[in-house]
């Protein structure tokens, strides 16, 4: 399984972004294999407009199942829903310990753009 973390910067210790579309890096983690890798998502912060949208492309890209982040908004979030991948708020904490949060079933998912 495949968990990208929205997050400001490229480590598994960076800060879980609190805007999706506008994070500064993906955070890949493969639960198989146990090694995370950062994507950039510097095209999409620059965006004037559909910067959601371009991130869920890209996360799409990425084979994502999963997807941890603060706010995402609706748009995005019909992107990720149409390529399958699920999503859950993991804010205020490490991209390490969202995924591990998640991993223990203490992330809520989000079912739309507004809350849970």
């Amino acid at each position: 399984m495949k968990i990208v973390v929205s997050a400001k910067g490229g480590t598994p210790e960076s800060e879980v972004a609190p805007r999706f579309g506008r994070a500064a890096c993906f955070l890949v983690f493969d639960t198989e294999s146990g090694v995370w890798q950062a994507v950039d998502n510097a095209s999409a912060i620059s965006a004037a407009h559909g910067a959601g949208i371009q991130s869920a492309e890209t996360v799409c890209r990425l084979g994502a199942d999963i997807v941890i982040s603060g706010h995402v908004g609706p748009k995005a979030l019909t992107v990720l829903a149409a390529g399958g991948v699920k999503i859950y708020r993991g804010d205020a904490r490490t991209a390490r310990e969202a995924v591990e949060a998640f991993q223990r079933g203490q992330l809520p998912e989000l079912k739309d753009s507004d809350g849970l």
